[in-house]
């Protein structure tokens, strides 16, 4: 499973994690998206270094998916700059077939 690819974002509280988690998942964009607990972020961000909570999201998804994602987290997300990491995975033929099938129908819209 070459297609596989975990997103990675934040956001600043647990409402706005559980929407962006909802709304990703109801829309088959998203097979799974983790939210992880409160963590504290040090950041460097116009000129200033920056200290905030914030929550750490796990995006499960596939290549096919990654505009859409983007676009769809861009649209949900209070920061001016949302973090948008994308790493290939590799995962067990089950668990990567359950993935593709979690959003394969929304990849043919």
């Amino acid at each position: 499973m070459t297609d596989l690819i975990l997103i990675l974002t934040t956001m600043p509280d647990d409402e706005r994690a559980d929407a962006l988690a909802r709304a990703l998942v109801t829309e088959r964009l998203a097979a799974c998206v983790n939210v992880h607990g409160p963590m504290m972020s040090t950041y460097a961000w116009k000129g200033a270094v920056e200290r905030d909570a914030e929550r750490q999201i796990v995006i499960k998804t596939t290549r096919a998916q990654r505009a859409a994602v983007e676009q769809r987290l861009r649209a949900l997300h209070p920061y001016e700059l949302p973090e948008f990491l994308v790493l290939d995975v590799g995962a067990s033929e089950a668990y990567g077939g359950w993935l593709v099938d979690a959003v394969r129908s929304n990849e043919s819209r």
